[in-house]
């Protein structure tokens, strides 16, 4: 399916970029999620139209999570679970677990966002987290898991 993409999307395209993906990643996700329309002629004509206005608010959605990310770089995050006397986790720590202690701290961070290259936490430790704010802004963040007995 031929669509423009209103956003860049990662190993897709960028901003205004006419692409073919598979039918089902189209109507299913980028169409539905607003990040792109059917490349048909009256939306290529509607997209030239409101080009400036488009790249101006993805600009302006860029710059938002820039300085969001600095705010977030470096932060320690301190998780408190029940452990075992080993050091492993009743449990474990997930994303949805991260995104609710960075709400406590006042960071409003959806759990999509956040990226955990181990997997789940099962273990005591500090641990470094990435959070994708924007395809281009990532902050870094350490995860510090606390056992409690």
């Amino acid at each position: 399916m031929q669509i423009i993409l209103m956003e860049k999307v990662t190993n897709v395209g960028q901003l205004g970029d006419v692409v073919k993906v598979k039918n089902g990643y189209a109507r299913n996700f980028l169409i539905p999620q607003g990040k792109a329309k059917r490349a048909t002629t009256a939306n290529l004509a509607e997209f030239d139209v409101r080009r400036a206005e488009i790249v101006a608010a993805d600009k302006a959605k860029l710059a938002e999570a820039q300085a969001r990310g600095e705010k977030l770089a470096g932060l320690t995050v301190q998780i408190v679970q029940k452990a075992g006397v080993d050091g492993k986790l009743f449990g474990s720590v997930t994303n949805a677990d991260i995104a609710a202690a960075l709400a406590a701290q006042g960071f409003e961070v959806e759990k999509a966002q956040v990226r955990m290259p181990a997997g789940h936490l099962k273990q005591i430790g500090d641990y470094p987290v990435s959070i994708a704010l924007h395809t281009d802004v990532a902050a870094d963040i350490t995860v510090s898991v606390l056992g409690e007995h």
